[in-house]
């Protein structure tokens, strides 16, 4: 009688290994982990930006007549093109837009030029100096321009009076409003642009300037021709940013003139605290604030695409 023979390794065959629960649930934990880290935040989210910004749009379809709120559709938002107040307001916006921010983002690139000179001492010192301001309570500071340029008493009339010059009614001309306005916001910001614009310029290498050089190009030359056109994305940032927070005036024409006189410093957002708050007329306000929200989105992409069409070239 025949031995039996030991089954070979082609004979056997792999037993099925399976995947212990404890494998299988560690797969599941890291994304209930990740729920568990981000849902506070993002319950937090939901319940005081999603839910307002919703209801804010269905409110601005909506209007209230003696405690009864009714469906009305686009009518709050026709209103706006009848209303003189709400056209005044972005005909004072367009204004201070369009001297403003090129006036404020020439001065930071100027500015931004000189603090990154090698022969210029106590860099660090000036540099924090420049930016202080953007620190600067907003209400603060408007208080601070209030006083200064009162008409009687105020420190720019005394020193013009001191010139030989008479007093100038800074806040209660509608010319001299604006350009208080206008001065105001140039102070505050200009150094928190410059700062910006000087971190990229930081970012361009010396040999870039060095080519330039040997090319036998200028000072002024290779700053328009070399540098400036590295520098584009910054200054678009730069002036979305600036285009941004000047469609969202509020703090500073409020406290310095009430966006009066004559409502020549009134802005959309000052008269939506109006609408809102004074007059109770919510879903109009919403409508406003709507408007609002559409034109900072209409605009920075306009200048995004303009800055695009140009870096393409």
């Amino acid at each position: 009688m025949a031995a039996p023979t030991a089954p070979t390794a082609l004979d056997r065959s792999p037993a099925p290994v399976r995947k212990p629960s404890a494998a299988r649930g560690g797969r599941r934990r890291p994304r209930l982990a990740a729920w568990i880290f981000a849902g506070p935040a993002a319950a937090l989210f939901a319940l005081f930006f999603a839910y307002p910004l919703g209801a804010s749009l269905l409110q601005s379809f909506t209007s209230e007549d003696a405690g009864t709120t009714r469906w009305v559709g686009l009518d709050q938002y026709q209103r706006m093109f009848d209303d003189p107040a709400f056209l005044k307001s972005l005909f004072n916006t367009g204004v201070i837009l369009a001297i403003q921010v090129p006036v404020m983002i020439g001065l930071g690139l100027a500015l931004a030029v000189l603090l990154n000179q090698s022969w210029l001492r106590f860099r660090d010192t000036w540099r924090a100096v420049y930016f202080l301001p953007a620190v600067t309570t907003l209400v603060a500071y408007a208080v601070v321009f209030q006083v200064l340029l009162k008409t009687d008493g105020g420190l720019v009339n005394q020193i013009l009076g001191a010139l030989g010059a008479g007093p100038v009614d800074w806040l209660n001309s509608p010319t001299w409003a604006r350009v208080s306005l206008i001065v105001s916001l140039t102070w505050r910001w200009t150094g928190y642009n410059a700062v910006i614009l000087l971190a990229g310029l930081q970012a361009i290498g010396k040999e870039q300037y060095e080519a330039a050089s040997i090319d036998g190009a200028g000072t002024v030359t290779t700053y328009l021709r070399v540098i400036l056109p590295q520098l584009r994305p910054v200054v678009l940032f730069c002036v979305i940013t600036s285009t941004i927070g000047t469609l969202q005036l509020f703090d500073e024409n409020y406290v310095l003139t009430r966006g009066g006189p004559d409502d020549a410093t009134l802005t959309p957002v000052v008269y939506l605290y109006k609408v809102g708050f004074q007059q109770l007329d919510f879903g109009y306000a919403a409508a406003i604030a709507w408007v609002v929200v559409a034109l900072i989105a209409a605009i920075s992409a306009l200048q995004y695409l303009l800055f695009g069409r140009e870096r393409r070239r």
